[in-house]
């Protein structure tokens, strides 16, 4: 994966960044206490990506305070996850933000060009799995992914996911989202060959215990090259596809 590091040496070898600066740059303190949050300063030199604030559960000062201290340390793009629409109209109040609702994700930043070596697929069993589907598809994207979106494609209807048989082939990795029995994940499994990472969503009647049904239907998946994220984490199914996406062989 490109990391900052990486991107530091690279510098360094085109005579934009001396030596000098370079070392200055990887000593900086690794993270900054707040007091409420020690904010990660490295985990772009670490992990290739930095760090996501979960909005759930944080004040709108708070929030605004982690974003301060990523911005004034050069993290041109935050993700912002689990943001209530309450809070991002405060937000936006102080800084400019773009607020998704649908996924509950603010980006405050642009969103970067593609960078990964391929295309992310995201599928949905139904309509109402969007919401989880476009945290995946949004947090994939401000990663530097390329990402195609198959909606409405579930099992009760095949021939729908049947006819975007290009795309299925064509991608590297795919998130398949569904609730109700979460079928589609072991359809999607036994057709494609990139990692299908699978999404069991809460959406679905009593029998279904908010997800759980879909949860341990994936986990039972038949297809091989199938992996599980937990109930409703679009985030995580976006950023384990964004890190798929971005692999280089180690020497």
């Amino acid at each position: 994966m490109d990391s900052d590091v990486r991107r530091l040496l690279e510098r360094i070898k085109d005579g934009s960044v001396s030596v000098d600066e370079a070392l200055l740059e990887l000593k900086k303190q690794p993270f900054e206490d707040l007091g409420y949050a020690k904010v990660d300063l490295h985990r772009g030199i670490r992990q290739g990506a930095p760090e996501v604030i979960y909005g759930a559960g944080k004040t709108v000062s708070q929030i605004l305070g982690i974003l301060e201290s990523m911005n004034s340390n050069g993290v041109p793009t935050v993700l912002i996850t689990r943001l209530s629409p309450e809070a991002a109209a405060d937000i936006r109040k102080a800084v400019h933000l773009d607020y998704r609702q649908d996924a509950r994700i603010g980006i405050y930043g642009t969103i970067p060009s593609p960078t990964g070596i391929g295309k992310i697929v995201v599928a949905t069993g139904g309509t109402s799995d969007i919401p989880v589907a476009e945290e995946a598809a949004l947090t994939a994207e401000v990663h530097g992914n390329e990402v195609v979106r198959l909606y409405d494609v579930g099992v009760a209807g095949l021939h729908r996911l049947l006819s975007h048989m290009d795309e299925i082939m064509n991608a590297s990795v795919i998130i398949a989202i569904a609730g109700m029995e979460g079928a589609l994940a072991s359809v999607i499994g036994g057709l494609a060959d990139c990692p299908v990472i699978a999404v069991p969503t809460s959406v679905g009647y009593g029998a279904s215990f908010s997800g759980l049904s879909a949860l341990l239907s994936m986990l039972n998946s038949c297809a091989s090259g199938v992996s599980v994220v937990n109930i409703d984490n679009g985030f995580g199914a976006g950023y384990l596809a964004s890190m798929i996406n971005h692999m280089e062989v180690k020497r």
